[in-house]
C-alpha cells in the first residue's frame, strides 16, 4: 500500500516509520523545502526525529502533488488548530474514496469541532481517526506500541489498522469514530494538571486524585461529545490519560510541569491541551456538566487563578458521595 503522511513533525514522522515497518511505500510531506530537502541528503529527519534512519521506503517531499498522486489512504498529521487551513489544499490532489486518517488530538479552539467535524466541511472522503498513547520518539525508534483506529465504518477502521500494524506497532480498530477523537483530545487537559501539581511539589497523591477524578470529566464531557463511554475506557481515553500524566515526554505535562514551576513556557513545543481546555470548559457548561479540574486548569492558563488557590478550591468542594 502507498501511504502519504502529511506533516514532517514528530508524531508524523514516527507514523511514516511505523507504515514503513509495516512494509507499506510512503510519502511525507512537509511545508519546509529546505527540511525535506535534509532529510533526502542525511536520510533522517534531524529537525524533529533526530537519530533515527527514515529507510528507503520513505519519501520525503514539498510537493503535495507527488505526496498524494498515487496514494491508497492519506494520514493527515497536522494539529487541530491548523486543520482547516491544510485539508483544502489537499483536496485538488485526492480521488474522493482515498480514505483521511486524522492523527491530530484536540479541539478546534473557535468552535468546539472535532477534527473529524472540521473535515466534513471541506471533504466527502472516508474519515478515520488514530489514536492512543504513544509518544513519538517510542515510535519512532520501534518500540513497542498499541493504538486504535477509529471510524464510522469499523470494517474500514480495520483495514487501515490493519495496513499499519507490525510487531512493534498494533493498532486495534474501533466503530466509534467520535469517542476516538474526544479520548485523545480531552486527556491533554488532565495532563496540563498532573504536570502542574507535579511542578508545584503536591505531591503523588494529588496526582493521583487528579488523574482519577480527571477521568470521570474526561468521560462525562466525551459522552456528551457522542462517544461511546466503553471507548473511553480504552486506548484513546484511558490509555492515552495515564501515558500524558505520567511522563515528561509529554508536550501537555512539560508545559504543565514548567507551569507549576512558575517557569517559563516560552519556547516550549505545542501543547493541545492550552487551547483545548477554555473550548472544554465552555462545553462543559453548554452540556450542564461539573468539571472542576477543566475549569481550574483554564482559569490557571488564563492567569485568573494561581494553583495554589486552584487546589484549595478543589479541597474545599462541598463533600458528597463518590459518583463516578
Amino acid at each position: 500500500m502507498t501511504l502519504a503522511v502529511i506533516g514532517a513533525g514528530a508524531w508524523g514522522t514516527a507514523l511514516a516509520l511505523a507504515a514503513a515497518r509495516a512494509e507499506q511505500s510512503v510519502r511525507l510531506w512537509a511545508r519546509d523545502g529546505t527540511q525535506v530537502q535534509a532529510m533526502r541528503e542525511t536520510g533522517e529527519n534531524a529537525k524533529a526525529l533526530p537519530g533515527v534512519p527514515l529507510g528507503s521506503a520513505i519519501l520525503p517531499t514539498a510537493d503535495l502533488s507527488e505526496a498524494l498522486s498515487d496514494a491508497e489512504a492519506v494520514l493527515v498529521v497536522v494539529p487541530a488548530q491548523t486543520l482547516r487551513q491544510v485539508l483544502p489544499q489537499l483536496a485538488p490532489h485526492l480521488a474522493p474514496l482515498i480514505p483521511l486518517v486524522l492523527c491530530a488530538k484536540g479541539i478546534e479552539r473557535d468552535t468546539g469541532l472535532l477534527p473529524s467535524d472540521i473535515a466534513r466541511e471541506t471533504t466527502a472522503n472516508p474519515l478515520l481517526s488514530l489514536s492512543g498513547p504513544s509518544f513519538a520518539a517510542d515510535v519512532g525508534r520501534g518500540l513497542p506500541t498499541a493504538v486504535v483506529v477509529g471510524a464510522q465504518d469499523e470494517a474500514l477502521a480495520g483495514e487501515i489498522a490493519r495496513f499499519m500494524s507490525s510487531g512493534s506497532f498494533r493498532c486495534y480498530s474501533n466503530g466509534d469514530l467520535r469517542g476516538v477523537e474526544a479520548g485523545g483530545a480531552l486527556k491533554n487537559v488532565f495532563a496540563l494538571a498532573a504536570g502542574a501539581a507535579a511542578g508545584a511539589g503536591l505531591g503523588a497523591s494529588a496526582q493521583a486524585a487528579l488523574v482519577t477524578r480527571g477521568f470521570v470529566e474526561l468521560r462525562r464531557l466525551a459522552t456528551r461529545l457522542g462517544a461511546n463511554p466503553e471507548t473511553i475506557m480504552g486506548l484513546s481515553g484511558l490509555g492515552d490519560l495515564l501515558l500524558t500524566c505520567s511522563s515528561a515526554q509529554s508536550r501537555n505535562f512539560a508545559y504543565g510541569l514548567a507551569l507549576g514551576r512558575g517557569e517559563s513556557r516560552e519556547g516550549l513545543k505545542l501543547a493541545e491541551g492550552v487551547p483545548t481546555a477554555g473550548i472544554a470548559a465552555h462545553l462543559a457548561v453548554q452540556h450542564g456538566i461539573e468539571a472542576p479540574i477543566i475549569n481550574a486548569v483554564t482559569e490557571i492558563l488564563a492567569g485568573r487563578l494561581t494553583i495554589g488557590d486552584a487546589v484549595e478550591a478543589l479541597m474545599t468542594r462541598p463533600l458528597k458521595s463518590e459518583d463516578i
